[in-house]
């Protein structure tokens, strides 16, 4: 029989009377059950925190000693939350693992950045008629935080979420995806074992319908804090007035391989960074340009490196590419491809699918106007277009309405700054993938990948308020 988990709500584990299925994404067995929030339980949520964060629970450097402690029990328990992440979401092993060291690692940067909040001063005295007086600013928490995470890092982009909120003094109320809540769960856990005062952190488990829109409209929450897709991130937006958002929301990231490019180090890194996780990761390499006088030979080494990536059971150490998050998904991503094929294009490696596994697909002939292009395919699948001129790739690159992170391969310095200056995104990288990411870098795009940074010294400012102290000396 498979476990219950319960919601966890002002330091309390809550079973509700509705449950929710959470199943292993390779077999479909069902791994666990879950309690779904009611109404009331969302409003709750939302109290206990609001109290928690008037009660002034914790100065700076307590916050900084629980999420030291949450980041050392997190690697304690690598392998029970590796496998949890590994069953719910389909992770391949190695990935989950590595996603639990860099959750410990963020929780570690967000607990030294709790000691780092400062304001600044501010020469009011240089203004005439204020010369006696002197002035500072302060950051002060926001108050709850509301959160609501994805379901690809189930563990690591709740910690981008949870950790820098917890660091700047506030409360949380966290909505993890409903397809892979129980990590969420088990961080509760994890932070009751820390020491965290009651209402401080509080997760509910739920439909959009039914979570998402109660904490939507709840004016008791200051920031919210949300990764999803472009759509949901609009709907968001629309419907919580002038609140404070940090959305992180979609893309199709782009990748160019100049002719003056290293053509192993690109294609053994593209192959890495495209299918990781079945290419479920907002950064994962969509669009691969290439200079058309290296075409043949750079796509050559791709499909050879692809070809190495292990494929199938999540479990299996040695997997590099598991199950999609749902058979539809991987359905979805297959018809995609099937309509680029119909309109023209060629499959150059892979397109089979079984099951919820699609195998690692590489695309040619494809053109701009192909959802396999245009759209976020969401799924280990990379198209490639050949370009001749730099300047003509660029603008088709900044044609897309997406602009988190790209890439660029080239060992001409002056084609590297050019492509800094010129590509629109929100993080470019320089002879690596557009999938480089580390815990402590601001994470952000423009356009329809959203607003705002994560990182948690960047997503502190984000979660705080500057406010302005002026003394008016009288000697």
């Amino acid at each position: 029989m498979s476990q219950v988990y319960k919601l966890y709500i002002n330091g309390k584990w809550i079973e509700t009377s509705e449950k929710k299925d959470v199943l292993n994404k390779y077999n479909q067995e069902v791994y666990a059950s879950v309690s779904q929030a009611l109404e009331k339980d969302v409003d709750h949520a939302i109290e206990s925190a609001q109290q928690a964060y008037k009660s002034d629970a914790l100065s700076p450097y307590q916050r900084f000693e629980v999420l030291k402690r949450v980041s050392e029990l997190l690697i304690e328990k690598k392998e029970e939350l590796a496998v949890c992440i590994l069953k719910e979401a389909g992770k391949p092993l190695k990935q989950a693992r590595s996603e639990v060291e860099r959750s410990a690692q963020t929780f570690e940067v967000a607990a030294e950045e709790a000691k780092r909040i400062t304001g600044e001063g501010v020469p009011v005295e240089a203004a005439p008629g204020s010369e006696n007086r002197m002035a500072f600013t302060i950051k002060v928490p926001v108050g709850v935080v509301g959160a609501i995470s994805p379901f690809n890092f189930p563990l690591n982009l709740v910690a981008h979420k949870v950790a820098p909120a917890i660091a700047a003094g506030n409360a949380v109320v966290l909505k993890p995806a409903s397809a892979t809540p129980i990590t969420a769960l088990k961080l509760a856990e994890i932070f009751e074992d820390s020491g965290l005062p009651a209402g401080l952190f509080n997760v509910v488990v739920g439909s959009g319908s039914t979570v998402g829109k109660q904490m939507m409209k709840d004016d008791r929450i200051s920031v919210f804090t949300f990764t999803g897709s472009a759509e949901v991130g609009l709907k968001l937006k629309q419907n919580t007035g002038l609140k404070k958002l940090i959305l992180e929301l979609g893309n199709n990231s782009p990748v160019i391989v100049d002719k003056e490019a290293d053509l192993e180090q690109a294609a053994k890194t593209i192959a890495q960074k495209s299918f990781a996780f079945a290419g479920q990761v907002c950064i994962s390499v969509q669009r691969i340009y290439v200079h058309e006088e290296v075409l043949n030979e750079f796509q050559q080494k791709l499909v050879e490196e692809v070809k190495q990536l292990k494929v199938g059971d999540p479990s299996d150490p040695d997997t590099d590419v598991g199950p999609m998050i749902a058979e539809k998904e991987a359905e979805r991503a297959e018809q995609w491809v099937s309509e680029a094929v119909e309109s023209g294009a060629e499959v150059i490696y892979g397109g089979e699918r079984n099951g919820a596994i699609l195998q690692p697909t590489i695309i040619g002939k494809v053109n701009k106007n192909m959802k396999v292009v245009c759209d976020e395919v969401f799924a280990p699948v990379v198209s490639i277009i050949p370009f001749s001129q730099l300047d003509a790739c660029i603008d088709e690159v900044n044609e897309s309405s997406y602009g988190l992170q790209g890439g660029i391969f080239t060992k001409n310095l002056d084609t590297a700054f050019y492509a800094a200056r010129k590509v629109e995104v929100g993080g470019l990288m320089i002879n690596d993938a557009s999938q480089y990411r580390v815990d402590l870098m601001p994470y952000g795009g423009i356009k329809d990948s959203g607003n705002g940074k994560e990182g948690p010294k960047y997503s502190i400012k984000e979660m705080t308020e500057e406010r302005l102290i002026v003394l008016n000396l009288t000697k």
